[in-house]
């Protein structure tokens, strides 16, 4: 039996772009905004640097060019087991972070949803989803 390993979650989510979905608990403004939301365009991207920055495409309704960082929060028990893992953007409330099915990644609040958007052609990039049957 193989054993498991401490993921560097940094290196995923500089790897990828992320799309972003409000939830019904963001504010209505923000949702007035997403093109997603209101059912006339795509998910808005976002893009986490390894300088901690966050960026969004040019144009993006929501973005508004204000700065926007990120940390990732680990904390251990005594004997090196994770007790939390989280990320932090900005003042939002903590992101939990989990596995997609297609091995892509998921940081999730009440507010909104990060997900990453499969990248095939990249190293260590997730493939292109499989249709479940």
């Amino acid at each position: 039996m193989g054993t498991r390993k401490r993921i560097n979650l940094m290196k995923f989510l500089t790897g990828y772009s992320d799309d972003l979905l409000l939830m019904q608990a963001a504010p209505e403004y923000w949702r007035n905004l997403d093109p997603y939301w209101n059912e006339t365009g795509t998910p808005m991207r976002r893009y986490f640097h390894p300088d901690g920055s966050i960026t969004a495409d040019h144009g993006d309704p929501v973005w508004g060019g204000h700065e926007s960082c990120y940390t990732t929060v680990t904390s251990l028990l005594g004997d090196g087991k994770v007790r939390e893992h989280y990320v932090r953007i900005n003042r939002w409330p903590q992101f939990y972070v989990s596995r997609k099915p297609d091995w892509g990644w998921e940081l999730t609040n009440n507010i909104c949803c990060y997900t990453s958007v499969p990248n095939a052609e990249k190293e260590d990039g997730t493939g292109p989803p499989f249709p479940v049957f």
